[in-house]
């Protein structure tokens, strides 16, 4: 049940109509609140939240917003906790913010937050985990005085110029230190007290739609034309598109994708669907590509580029429709990768069949250098999160990853600029990645398009590579101590029970990915001779994961279980082309490896538990001790097939497991609505 609490005090509610609360009433129940209650003030309001049982949703009498603003705010599918924040000038009474990489840092007056980055629009939904951080916030706020001066009530007449006042709903008024200056109204101080219980709040911006916090009758007057001025539908369509994404999507595909959206919401079409839609549309592109000769090649290039747009879509839909759910987003990422990935399966088989060369080793390469790359992002993003919520301290001096640090933040926030569209296409995204096959298929073939992506991606990798590893060593955040490193390392039985202590953990994780492209630069040469190198090779990965056990505190350890999968990947081609198994098996049994990493990293960015089986997936030094013992038998290509597919049978029950047995068991337990 969600809960909404319209908190009817705090100044501004006196001075509007009587109307206003009811409105908002009237609004949080459009919006999908389950119940709506008005409270009097902070102490009230705690009582409510201490009772509720699912998400709290807060707002202020003097908001005046779009219906459509409640709706998406009540709906965010953002993991935690989430405020409505301003661009505009906060009054004297209202908070300011300081938000990194979407999440509110810091909230307080606009005299003590020199660093604002945007005001609290007086409203925010607050996740049943933070539900005790809300009760306690709105406690100690409704014990906070405000300076006379400060917003929020006048000071007493009869008092002293400039004496403190209980707020409304005070119990026992707490001194206000020298250097204090809370902000005014109730709503804003308990915003800025939950903000410093350090509950992590993502802030929830106002785009195309409009929000406003009104002091008197003549501000809701023109707010209120203001909000009649805009058609909401055509503005929620609109806002279904990100605000920030690639240049090739931008203009190639949110140009026009809005109207495929609106036309898949009329036929009743789910996000899901319109995901499946998607992946059969790459599948038969891959396809083409295979067979091969220009109208196929063109036809695939064609089907990829509306696979593509299906791709955007999909996520558009969700956002026009509000249907979010765990399960579409983790759909939605595993597929990306998934039809990448046959794509240059199909692109391998295509080469190969049309005497090219052997297409396999450059498709192996390309989906190694991808999968890779990708873990970086998703770990450089965990270490950026980190560092955002970090006590602030003093500049270090102006290093070269300080120096870094502030031009890429000046040309993240030039949008639009020819230095942002540089920087948002050099680090190769997908939809480059995809238009970039399409074309190099259509126009050549099947080699040129993966000989494209390998080199384009390489660039990448190094570009991306460098400066983020210069930026890290500014930042200085552990970030493999905010998570389960085991987990997201993906240490099997063995490494977790005799793992060593040694804290150097990058170095050693790089040594084993040096030692396993040893052996595969052996296995070329002399694949009799790698034949039984392999077991060496064996042993420096596993000596150099069992000294990598320890806790990860070096400002470059976000790099480990990049480089960890790289070593296992690298070492698992080398170990097939040594024992002589086709190509096209070993790039199926990587392609297995990647889906159950790639869950890792999709519940990495959720921050959600392991996945319900990922003890039987044998970690990475078992499926490695398996495929050696293996290839000494001389029975490579059965042990690698038949590992495969117990990974793939394991892959499918845990998300089985996951995503359909529990939910479908909490919602036929959860009670009736």
């Amino acid at each position: 049940m969600t809960l909404a609490i319209v908190l009817a005090a705090g100044g501004p509610a006196a001075a509007l109509p009587d109307d206003t609360v009811p409105h908002l009433v009237a609004q949080w129940r459009a919006a999908g609140a389950t119940e709506v209650r008005v409270a009097a003030d902070l102490g009230e309001l705690a009582a409510l939240a201490e009772q509720a049982t699912g998400p709290v949703l807060v707002s202020g009498a003097d908001l005046v917003a779009h219906t459509t603003v409640f709706k998406h705010l009540a709906t965010s599918p953002v993991p935690g906790t989430a405020a409505l924040v301003l661009a505009d000038p906060p009054a004297d009474r209202h908070a300011v913010v300081h938000e990194e990489r979407g999440q509110v840092v810091s909230a307080g007056s606009a005299g003590t937050l020199s660093d604002a980055t945007g005001s609290f629009g007086g409203a925010l939904r607050v996740v049943p985990a933070d539900l005790p951080a809300l009760v306690a916030a709105a406690r100690t706020a409704a014990t906070t005085t405000v300076p006379a001066g400060a917003g929020g009530p006048p000071a007493d007449p009869a008092g002293a110029p400039g004496s403190a006042v209980p707020a409304p709903g005070s119990a026992v008024p707490a001194p206000v230190g020298s250097d204090a200056k809370p902000v005014g109204a109730d709503l804003d101080r308990l915003f800025a007290a939950f903000t410093a219980t350090g509950a992590l709040t993502f802030a929830h911006r106002v785009r195309l739609l409009v929000a406003h916090r009104v002091v008197d009758p003549a501000g809701l007057t023109a707010a209120r034309a203001e909000l009649a001025g805009v058609d909401e539908d055509a503005a929620e369509l609109r806002l279904s598109v990100k605000e920030r994404d690639d240049f090739f999507t931008t203009y190639f595909v949110s140009s026009w994708s809005p109207y495929v959206t609106k036309l898949c919401a009329r036929l009743g079409l789910t996000p899901t669907g319109v995901t499946m839609i998607s992946v059969l549309f790459a599948v038969v592109a891959a396809v083409l590509f295979g067979v091969g000769g220009r109208p196929a090649l063109v036809a695939g290039g064609v089907l990829l580029y509306l696979g593509f747009m299906l791709d955007c879509v999909d996520g558009q839909l969700a956002r026009y429709t509000r249907n979010f759910s765990p399960w579409g987003g983790w759909l939605d990422t595993m597929a990306d990768r998934a039809k990448e990935y046959v794509v240059y399966a199909g692109l391998g088989f295509g080469m190969t069949h049309a005497g090219l060369g052997d297409g396999w080793v450059l498709a192996l390469a390309a989906m190694t250098l991808q999968t890779v790359r990708h873990h970086i992002d998703a770990w450089y993003g965990v270490l950026h999160d980190a560092a955002a919520r970090r006590p602030k301290t003093a500049s270090t001096g102006g290093g070269i990853g300080d120096k870094l640090n502030a031009a890429s933040n000046r040309v993240q926030n030039d949008t639009g600029s020819l230095s942002y569209w540089l920087k948002r296409t050099v680090v190769f995204p997908i939809g480059e990645r995809w238009a970039l096959i399409a074309l190099a298929a259509a126009l050549f073939d099947t080699r040129v398009a993966l000989i494209a992506v390998l080199v384009w991606g390489g660039l990448a990798f190094a570009y991306t590579g460098a400066l983020r590893t210069l930026r890290a060593r500014f930042l200085r955040v552990p970030a493999l101590g905010t998570v389960d490193a085991g987990l997201h390392r993906d240490d099997g039985l063995l490494l977790r029970r005799f793992g060593g202590r040694i804290p150097a953990q990058l170095p050693l994780a790089v040594l084993a990915a040096l030692a396993a492209t040893g052996l595969l630069g052996m296995t070329l040469a002399a694949a009799d001779t790698a034949r039984w190198a392999a077991p060496v090779a064996l042993l420096v990965l596993l000596a150099a994961g069992l000294a990598a056990r320890g806790r990860a505190e070096g400002p470059l350890d976000w790099l480990v279980p990049a480089a960890l999968r790289a070593a296992e990947y690298v070492f698992a081609i080398a170990v097939g082309v040594a024992g002589d198994v086709p190509l096209p098996l070993v790039f199926g049994y990587v392609f297995v490896l990647t889906l159950l990493h790639y869950d890792l990293v999709a519940r990495l960015e959720k921050r959600q538990p392991a996945p319900p089986l990922h003890d039987f997936t044998l970690g990475w030094e078992g499926r490695s001790i398996l495929l050696v013992v293996a290839l000494i038998a001389g029975f490579a290509w059965v042990g690698m097939a038949t590992l495969g597919a117990y990974l793939f049978v394991v892959f499918v029950m845990s998300v089985v497991a996951a995503w359909v047995t529990v939910p479908a068991r909490a919602a036929r337990t959860a009670p009736a609505r």
